[in-house]
């Protein structure tokens, strides 16, 4: 830890080191260690904290710091929850620092970004500078399943800019896909394998179902956007069938669409309805599990201008970045403010089997902090 900040570090090891599995996921559990922890943080430091009741024994924490201007504010959010630890094969509650890197389930995603915007707010007390905003840090619930922790938090909130903490590798993110995820399922008619011409095969009418879908995927290349590329299409679970010698009587599939800007998910998902209709195959739509829309926030918002004023300084890639996956960000814009993603690490490292951040990014990701409050008014 010597070669960089190891109060950071130390932060975020503490973080690593206490499970916040999602409790939608097996070992999971409330979030609440990590709740406490945030709160102690902040409380040895003389910050004001407050709670947001979510879910029984789930809260969001968000520490406040006063700013110049009181009718202005800035919101820094990150998630305290992660995905479940299956299939890693590094101790997921052991932060081994090695090779510049540290180690563990959420050191990437994204508990560095947490850890960083923590230490942004105690740098700026001890440093006794007063904000030209009051600053929010939001340490929020449930990112990693329903995204109930920003909804609560964005329940009447008001804002001038919020940053939310995820890997982007240090890239300032205005744009990213949404996610439309849901389930249908082919009707047939059940009968023995022996005579089949007396049933409907569910699986047979599945088959023409997911080779229209195809052709859906294939055409979603033709309309792009500069920052995330095309939107598309994936069918990720198939199910059919009760034994080998019946005819299916039902087929189930489950989608997964992601959305550019200028797509509205529930418009996609009835689209995708009525085209199946039209082709006279008989389906049964599920409403959707997820109906993310995309995040884009203009390249002239103040968030997105000062963001890049604070990476060019510290001579960083200032070039405003698209990435393909959901956050909280998106439910923040629709509140009407303006929204970006920014943090340490890398996305491939994320949900990994061996999760890691790099160190030197961890540490750059205050800095950026610090001056982006510093600088935004």
């Amino acid at each position: 830890m010597s070669n960089h900040n190891p109060h950071l570090l130390r932060t975020l090891a503490d973080l690593v080191a206490i499970n916040s599995i999602n409790p939608a996921y097996r070992g999971g559990v409330p979030e609440e260690a990590v709740a406490q922890y945030v709160e102690t943080f902040f409380a040895l430091h003389r910050i004001e904290t407050f709670r947001q009741e979510v879910l029984p024994g789930r809260s969001n924490v968000i520490a406040r710091l006063p700013g110049e201007n009181p009718s202005r504010r800035v919101i820094l959010e990150a998630h305290m929850d992660t995905v479940s630890t299956a299939g890693m094969t590094i101790d997921p509650f052991d932060p081994v620092i090695a090779d510049g890197c540290l180690y563990g389930r959420g050191s990437c995603d994204t508990k560095a970004g947490l850890a960083s915007m923590m230490h942004a707010l105690v740098s700026l007390r001890e440093q006794q500078i007063v904000p030209p905003c009051e600053v929010w840090l939001a340490a929020v619930v449930d990112e990693e399943h329903a995204f109930r922790g920003v909804l609560r938090l964005c329940e009447g909130l008001r804002a001038d800019a919020a940053i939310v903490a995820e890997p982007t590798g240090l890239r300032a993110v205005t744009a990213a896909k949404g996610v439309l995820r849901w389930k249908l399922r082919s009707i047939g008619k059940a009968a023995h394998s022996a005579k089949p011409h007396l049933g409907v095969n569910a699986i047979n009418h599945m088959a023409q179902v997911l080779l229209a879908l195809e052709q859906d995927a294939l055409a979603l290349a033709s309309t792009t956007h500069p920052l995330l590329g095309h939107a598309t299409l994936n069918v990720g679970l198939i199910r059919g069938g009760e034994q080998i010698n019946f005819v299916p009587d039902t087929c189930e599939i489950a989608i997964d669409r992601r959305l550019i800007p200028g797509e509205n998910a529930h418009e996609v998902w009835a689209a995708t309805g009525e085209r199946l209709a039209s082709l006279g195959l008989r389906v049964e739509m599920d409403e959707p599990m997820i109906a993310d829309g995309p995040l884009e926030t203009k390249a002239t918002e103040r968030v997105a201008i000062v963001a890049q004023q604070v990476l060019r300084s510290m001579g960083c890639n200032d070039e405003l970045a698209g990435v393909p996956f959901g956050s909280d960000a998106s439910k923040l814009a629709r509140q009407g403010i303006p929204s970006m993603i920014f943090g340490p690490g890398s996305i491939d490292q994320a949900h990994a089997a061996v999760e890691f951040v790099d160190c030197d990014q961890v540490s750059a990701a205050l800095d950026f902090y610090v001056d982006f409050l510093k600088q935004f008014t």
